[in-house]
């Protein structure tokens, strides 16, 4: 579940990602009656659900015929923190999917992973918005590559346009010196069960957070400012 937006006084336009059919835009009636069959609580950010829907060619809407939850939260949409960076997610796949009309399992798998984890996981994940961008852009088609990377010559640059490692500067103003093109190298070797042993303050966190989002949008183009970013930068001293 990506985004909801109230359309008339009983319905809603939701934005999904699916397993079998991508992105998918749908319409759902939600009368308001405590016997409803959808409920609007199924829409919160980044909750799973199964839904049935008439696939129409060629239609922007399809109608949305029953919805129910796939993983009952446990303390996704309970913790403030978690609240925080599902927002954040949401909003951010919201954008970063647009183009993403295809189906892609793969891609569909790694998100419904990363959120049954976050939704279990009890401490230890104030990085986990940064380990899921980086891995995410796996998927979009622009994974930084380390095939220029010498472990000799630690002290490079990174070319954020080109998405790799280099000995000089480009000629464009797309990269990150040295010492910031560390934290690409080390935002790759974060997964979701290391991710806790790299030990940050908020400053460095929100300076790679502000590094990934740029990144994106040099590879994603109109990608826009976020509306859920300060909260998120808030978080974990």
């Amino acid at each position: 579940m990506l985004h909801s937006l109230k359309y008339g006084e009983s319905r809603m336009i939701v934005d999904l990602f699916t397993r079998q059919q991508g992105r998918l835009s749908c319409i759902v009636s939600i009368p308001k009656t405590s016997k409803a069959k959808i409920k609007k609580q199924l829409f919160q950010p980044l909750t799973l659900i199964d839904v049935e829907s008439d696939i129409r060619p060629r239609v922007q809407l399809q109608k949305l015929r029953d919805a129910r939850l796939l993983h009952t939260p446990l303390t996704l949409h309970l913790s403030p923190a978690k609240m925080a960076i599902s927002l954040f997610l949401a909003e951010f796949l919201y954008h970063a999917l647009r183009g993403e009309q295809q189906p892609d399992e793969q891609l569909f798998d790694y998100m419904k992973h990363s959120f049954l984890w976050l939704d279990a996981a009890h401490d230890g994940y104030a990085n986990f918005h940064l380990s899921f961008l980086m891995h995410l852009s796996r998927f979009l088609g622009f994974y930084p590559n380390l095939s220029n990377q010498s472990p000799l010559t630690p002290h490079q640059f990174f070319d954020l346009r080109e998405s790799c490692f280099c000995e000089a500067p480009p000629l464009h103003a797309d990269f990150l010196h040295p010492e910031e093109a560390a934290r690409i190298h080390d935002m790759m070797r974060m997964d979701y069960q290391n991710m806790h042993l790299f030990r940050m303050s908020r400053t460095d966190r929100n300076r790679c957070l502000d590094v990934m989002l740029t990144y994106y949008r040099l590879h994603l183009p109109s990608f826009p400012e976020l509306k859920s970013l300060p909260v998120l930068k808030e978080l974990f001293d």
